[in-house]
């Protein structure tokens, strides 16, 4: 049975940190869900359809990839997927507290649900989308810190300001 875990997010914009989470998952799984967080009450840069647009051309194609949307709690959604490992990146001892507690609280909800934490990569660990989508809005450039897609998008989505 294939190993598949679930890389949840709101990926506005998606990031090279969040693409070297998902290249070094692939290392450790046979696939990832990249779950796209449906929340109207964000003000997001890109809509849930952009960012899965972007995110899917940001893997290239990698057939082992498969990006969805969710709404709701992620404990639901990774039982509809049947997947009882959830991803998630760590940049900085900041991010640490956020996400044990909600480790614990989605192992509260779901006992055999385990969330295993990564350390981003020394190259990303500053970036991060909020940061990404501020400098992009006041024109600055983002080479390097986004995949070329992405660049390209929030290139063309600022083009005016």
């Amino acid at each position: 049975m294939p190993r598949i875990a679930l890389y949840p997010g709101s990926f506005d914009p998606p990031t090279n940190g969040h693409l070297s989470i998902i290249q070094r998952g692939l290392k450790m799984f046979d696939g990832l869900i990249v779950a796209v967080l449906r929340n109207p009450a964000k003000d997001a840069v890109f809509n849930v359809d952009e960012r899965v647009e972007l995110l899917k051309g940001a893997v290239n194609g990698d057939a082992r990839v498969k990006v969805k949307t969710f709404e709701g709690l992620l404990v639901k959604f990774a039982q509809e997927q049947k997947v009882n490992t959830v991803l998630r990146g760590l940049r900085a001892v900041s991010d640490f507290e956020y996400e044990f507690q909600m480790a614990n609280m989605n192992r509260k909800l779901d006992p055999e649900l385990e969330t295993l934490f990564m350390m981003t990569g020394e190259d990303y660990f500053y970036i991060s989308s909020r940061f990404v989508r501020d400098v992009a809005r006041l024109g600055g450039d983002v080479t390097g810190l986004v995949p070329p897609n992405v660049l390209k998008a929030l290139q063309k989505r600022f083009a005016s300001k």
